[in-house]
């Protein structure tokens, strides 16, 4: 069995910015041990990431659909983790299949807890039998629109040919 070393350094850096100085705390680890560290963002990272604002992110924050950590003096500082990212990414995909906020919440928050995975996939397959059903509904209302949109166009189309005809006796 081969041991491995790990050394952890702590450096405090202390940044001014804007005349204010502020302290930030680092932890790092030994190089071997660099991918098995947690990645964190900032909200202006996902943000950028994800094409998004911090407003919106803040939004999601406020929903329960992200819950990152609180740093700096007061808690001003935003710091989200993998499993923030990771809800974040799923919380749009939901949003892209026409879910709510409130459907992707409750499947999301399901993955959290250590209940059954039958009973998680058999909600998430019921919420998205219920949303296919309103897509289907929605498609049938588009295409009866459209089909009567083509009946008014050919009509006009009759009108407008009759109207250009000259009446037939009457020169020009």
């Amino acid at each position: 069995m081969v041991g491995v070393f790990c050394y952890i350094i702590d450096v405090y850096v202390n940044v001014n910015k804007r005349g204010h100085f502020r302290w930030w705390h680092i932890r790092a680890l030994s190089p071997l041990f660099v991918p098995f560290m947690s990645i964190t963002y900032s909200i202006g990272d996902l943000a950028r990431e994800f094409d998004l604002t911090t407003r919106a992110i803040r939004f999601y924050e406020d929903l329960g659909l992200l819950q990152p950590e609180r740093n700096g003096p007061g808690g001003r500082s935003r710091v989200y983790s993998g499993r923030d990212r990771t809800r974040l990414k799923l919380t749009l995909r939901a949003k892209r299949l026409g879910l709510s906020l409130t459907e992707a919440k409750e499947i999301i928050d399901m993955y959290d807890s250590p209940r059954d995975t039958g009973a998680q996939l058999q909600k998430f397959l019921d919420v998205l039998a219920t949303h296919r059903k309103q897509l289907e509904a929605q498609m049938l209302d588009l295409q009866s629109n459209l089909d009567e949109l083509k009946t008014h166009e050919k009509e006009a189309r009759v009108l407008m040919a009759k109207a250009v005809k000259p009446a037939k006796g009457v020169r020009a």
